[in-house]
């Protein structure tokens, strides 16, 4: 991510950057691949700047200009990839998701699911990340395209998680059809409430309680489909008339 890429620009480069309007970005995409590691330099310079100006100035203040500043990318480039500021959030976030995540494998559902909220509480309390994950979700929800790519990596996210719940139902600890996503989703939202709605303090019990609920709710059977009305209406009357 430290890389400074090469700043000789292409002809096309400079056109597009003489050609656009300000005010007038195109539809925000996920940056054109090239081959070889220039390109996955670039983009690491891209979206680390990115992440720094959003952590600084926040949505309203990002432009494409100061990214390209800070990465030593032309904004012509910056443009013809990524389309503008929305843009940037998107693979900021598309970036993000790509980052593996261990899971824990305790054997236990509950353990697993105290670190997986440990995790998040760890993320989002990191002296050396600083502002920059509440301010990247925060920007991501002022555009139409940004609150997509956050919907999509959360849900990656829950997806990849939802093993600790297959173990679990795997082991016999959980009922068969058991929705693993819904169990680490319900997991997590209760910091997520207090980050992004309350804005109240986030701490480690916090984080520990929220875990111990969903454990507690998964094992009870919460977490798997209702019944249909074919099996309401099958079930034996057990009312006294």
């Amino acid at each position: 991510m430290t890389a400074t890429p090469q700043q000789d620009l292409t002809r096309q480069e400079s056109t597009l950057s003489e050609a656009h309007h300000p005010g007038q970005e195109r539809q925000p995409h996920a940056p054109t691949p090239r081959p070889g590691g220039r390109s996955a330099r670039v983009r690491a310079d891209v979206v680390a700047a990115t992440l720094s100006e959003v952590a600084e100035k926040g949505y309203d203040g990002l432009t494409v200009e100061a990214v390209a500043t800070r990465s030593g990318v032309h904004k012509a480039t910056l443009y013809r990839r990524w389309g503008g500021v929305d843009g940037l959030i998107v693979d900021a976030l598309t970036a993000s998701a790509d980052q593996p995540w261990p899971l824990p494998d305790t054997g236990d559902l509950q353990q697993d699911l105290r670190r997986i909220t440990q995790e998040v509480f760890n993320v989002f309390t990191d002296p050396d990340l600083g502002p920059t994950p509440i301010a990247l979700i925060s920007a991501a929800q002022r555009s139409d395209a940004g609150a997509a790519a956050l919907r999509a990596f959360f849900a990656a996210r829950h997806r990849q998680a939802a093993e600790v719940a297959e173990r679990a139902i795997a082991r016999g600890e959980l009922p068969t059809g058991t929705d693993g996503a819904e169990v680490v989703r319900a997991a997590t939202a209760p910091l997520y409430y207090r980050l992004f709605v309350t804005g109240e303090p986030l701490d480690a019990r916090t984080a520990e309680r929220a875990a111990d609920a969903a454990a507690l709710a998964a094992r009870a059977g919460l977490f798997t489909p209702a019944p249909t009305d074919e099996e309401v209406g099958a079930a034996p009357n057990t009312t006294t008339p």
